[in-house]
């Protein structure tokens, strides 16, 4: 019993002396370690640096900011490692964690993938930071391009992380790729107006509104004869394209179309229809090519309404006929 405990004092005593022979190059590794770690951000914000005033570099800048951050961490680790472990290789730790080339390649698939769309992105370009974007459901502005994903606010004040992959491979609506935008809107006068006049008093009412521009000039189109008015399509251009500048210009120049029509007496007639009831009191009644709807006014063949004696005397016999078919039916029951 006391030679397993002198045993197992021993080893204590033997890994507690080890540790403090390594304690030194412990020390030193994070010391490494720690110097690493603040290079690498230091060459994150280097490249950031040089690629901010460069619209074209700026958003490939990031990425490969941050991926000059990660290597220079990752080589970092693996000295402090070494400094530890003096036997210590990269290729150790692979083959000690037992992964194959093909065992990566699986297991960071998804990473990779949208790693690569990323980069992809930002070589493109088809969109930038601050740009306003729909994609599916999602519309908003891009706030960071990621290795990963990239994350839009939408106007509501939500963030929305959507991985590169599906950004790279699907169609994606860019709301600020030029400098300005066309905007329309679809207004219905009524038919007894006069269109041509109606579209020199909605082009006055676009071209009071400062945002407007004036180059290329706003136009108004007939586009439809629809059920209860003429629809006059008015199509104006703005700059920027912005979300809220979208929705200020068409405020003001809907609260003007409408002001400048009304002022002078142009209709905007909403939907309406008409409801004929069939008068079931009709001599035809149930003959489809005689019904009274439809009828022109003044018409000689209308057919007159049936008098009130001749509705009663129907009335009389259809229940006098159902009368005698409950007696013929009771009495064939009690022969049963």
């Amino acid at each position: 019993m006391n030679a397993e405990i002198s045993a197992v004092w021993d080893k204590m005593q033997s890994m507690i002396n080890g540790f403090i022979v390594l304690l030194p190059n412990i020390v030193l590794a994070l010391i490494v370690f720690v110097i690493f770690f603040f290079v690498a951000r230091a060459i994150k914000r280097l490249v950031k640096r040089l690629t901010r005033n460069r619209r074209q570099a700026r958003n490939l800048g990031l990425v490969l900011g941050r991926l000059a951050q990660g290597v220079t961490i990752l080589v970092g680790l693996f000295v402090a490692l070494s400094i530890v472990i003096p036997t210590f290789r990269a290729g150790d730790l692979v083959q000690l964690l037992g992964i194959s080339g093909v065992a990566i390649g699986f297991a960071f698939r998804d990473i990779l993938q949208n790693f690569l769309s990323g980069i992809l992105i930002l070589l493109t370009e088809p969109f930038q930071i601050d740009d306003q974007i729909v994609f599916n459901n999602f519309e908003g502005t891009v706030e960071n391009i990621e290795t990963r994903a990239t994350t839009i606010r939408t106007y509501d004040g939500r963030r929305i992380v959507i991985p590169n992959s599906q950004l790279f491979t699907n169609s994606v609506t860019v709301n600020t790729a030029f400098d300005s935008r066309r905007i329309e809107y679809d207004v219905g006068i009524g038919y007894g107006d006069d269109i041509d006049w109606a579209k020199e008093l909605m082009l006055e009412a676009i071209h009071s509104v400062d945002e407007v521009l004036k180059d290329p000039a706003p136009d108004v189109l007939v586009m439809e004869l629809a059920e209860s008015t003429v629809n006059i399509r008015a199509r104006w251009w703005i700059k920027p394209p912005r979300r809220i500048d979208t929705l200020r210009s068409r405020d003001k120049v809907i609260s003007a179309i409408k002001k400048k029509l009304s002022e002078n007496g142009i209709d905007l007639p909403f939907p309406t229809r008409q409801i004929l009831f069939h008068d079931q009191t009709e001599q035809t009644d149930g003959d489809r090519s005689q019904q009274r709807e439809g009828w022109p006014a003044g018409h000689k063949d209308v057919p007159k309404p049936r008098r009130i004696a001749d509705s009663l005397r129907l009335l009389a016999q259809t229940r006098s006929s159902n009368n005698n078919n409950g007696k013929v039916d009771q009495t064939t029951n009690d022969e049963k």
